[in-house]
């Protein structure tokens, strides 16, 4: 039985077409998310100077406001994921789940 309900779901079209989305749409995430963090960490690495620049009068640099956006945007990319997980993700699974379940 556990066969053919895996062999059903694999072959329903609103799982093709979850899985499609969900891969689609987690590389574009991962990809900004990479992106961003290997910026940050090759401007580090090769042009610590752009980022030793003094903010003002006082002893801050701007490293500390592009490091706090860095982990912001994670925070950011994260909440879009939920977000649109629970808004579009949830409802295929259940049309996935009565397809199956038929």
């Amino acid at each position: 039985m556990q066969d053919s309900m895996l062999e059903r779901i694999a072959n329903s079209p609103s799982y093709k077409a979850l899985r499609g989305k969900r891969l689609r749409f987690g590389w574009t995430l991962t990809i900004a998310m990479l992106l961003v963090y290997y910026g940050f960490i090759t401007v580090i690495a090769f042009r610590k100077d752009l980022l030793a620049i003094p903010m003002g009068e006082g002893v801050m640099t701007w490293g500390i406001p592009v490091g706090f956006g860095v982990i912001l945007f994670t925070i950011i990319v994260t909440a879009i994921y939920v977000t649109r997980a629970n808004r579009e993700y949830d409802d295929l699974t259940a049309q996935v789940k009565r397809e199956v379940l038929k």
